[in-house]
């Protein structure tokens, strides 16, 4: 990608915003992660049940480790929707609070909201739930390091 500006169409910003979860970052891709709606700052990512992601395998509740990535990355993205542009980031801090275990089966959606945006750190916002917003699986906060100069 040379030119790293985000178009204004929110169909293009998407499309573009997509290659995180196909071929810039192969984890995103090996994971299932799908960018499923963008905003002005925010950023929707989908993380579909596979039997692989389980951590235990007595309950088929997923593994923290997934779900992290999927946090990582959908705030990730609300950043770069906040620039308009892509930039390197450095995660700082994410913090993650973990609220109930995800029903076995069912995928997992983080909304993730850059709500800060200094010369240097981004700060973001995020809820991971499986269809419905008021009974979560999990909330994070989070700051970004912008790297570039």
């Amino acid at each position: 990608m040379s030119d790293f500006t985000l178009p204004e169409d929110k169909a293009a910003r998407m499309e573009r915003c997509a290659v995180f979860y196909t071929d810039a970052v192969p984890h995103n891709h090996a994971l299932g992660l799908r960018l499923v709606d963008i905003g002005p700052a925010e950023a929707t990512v989908e993380l579909p049940y596979a039997d692989f992601l389980v951590g235990n395998p007595e309950t088929g509740v997923l593994a923290g480790g997934p779900v992290t990535t999927l946090i990582d990355a959908s705030c990730g993205s609300a950043v770069f929707l906040k620039l308009g542009r892509f930039a390197p980031l450095v995660t700082l801090d994410l913090r993650i609070d973990y609220l109930r275990p995800a029903r076995p089966g069912v995928s997992l959606t983080c909304v993730a909201e850059c709500y800060k945006l200094t010369r240097q750190v981004a700060f973001v916002r995020a809820l991971v739930h499986q269809g419905d917003k008021s009974n979560p699986v999990a909330s994070a906060q989070g700051t970004f390091m912008r790297t570039e100069e």
